[in-house]
């Protein structure tokens, strides 16, 4: 969620499995290539207002279908690690469960889109929603800049995202591991890199 420290942890990992010598390609979603770059401003600016749910659904999409056609695809086919910084689980819960589009109209594009490429290994940094909140209108006001889209929603949608994460997770033990995110940082990242290591063992490269 936003204000968890993902992209923190994240920056932790890449770092750490780097410096094992193991290749790895660090990414992000909506985002990673140039015109994914575009839509996401579209998609996070405060000032796009009235975006349909589908419309948002389909443009994260269009993101990801670049996204895997020109980082996520080769980068696997070279025998490297992408970790990326949200992927299609993103969608399920923010407009699946946040936006209510529900499950199968996420899947059934997600069918489409990635088809077989599918996360090996998923992190959910769970934090209580208006802990999470406060901590994203903290890094705003630390960078001087307006709340995105996401982050200016109603506390009940951050409530249904949270929820949808969790959902994931229950649905998918062994691949989506939720991490309490309320801890110290390095903490976390030992959590994180323990299941990591177990993961990089059962999908040798």
């Amino acid at each position: 969620m936003d204000g968890s420290g993902k992209s923190t942890q994240h920056r932790l990992l890449v770092n750490h499995l780097r410096g094992s010598g193991v290749r790895v390609v660090s990414t992000r979603e909506p985002g990673g290539t140039a015109i994914g770059e575009q839509i996401r401003a579209i998609l996070l600016a405060s000032a796009t207002e009235g975006m349909a749910p589908l419309a948002e659904l389909t443009l994260m999409y269009a993101a990801r279908a670049q996204h895997l056609e020109e980082v996520v695809r080769p980068a696997l086919a070279r025998g490297e690690i992408v970790i990326s910084d949200r992927y299609n689980d993103a969608s399920l819960a923010y407009q699946g469960y946040g936006r209510q589009l529900g499950t199968a109209v996420v899947k059934a594009l997600d069918r489409a889109i990635c088809g077989a490429t599918q996360p090996d290994l998923t992190f959910v940094l769970d934090l209580p929603v208006r802990q999470a909140l406060a901590r994203a209108k903290g890094r705003e006001i630390r960078r001087k800049s307006r709340r995105g889209r996401f982050e200016a929603e109603s506390l009940k949608f951050h409530e249904r995202v949270r929820k949808g994460y969790l959902e994931i997770a229950r649905r998918e033990p062994r691949r989506v591991k939720v991490i309490r995110a309320g801890r110290p940082v390095n903490e976390i990242q030992a959590e994180i890199q323990r299941h990591v290591e177990a993961c990089l063992k059962r999908h040798p490269r």
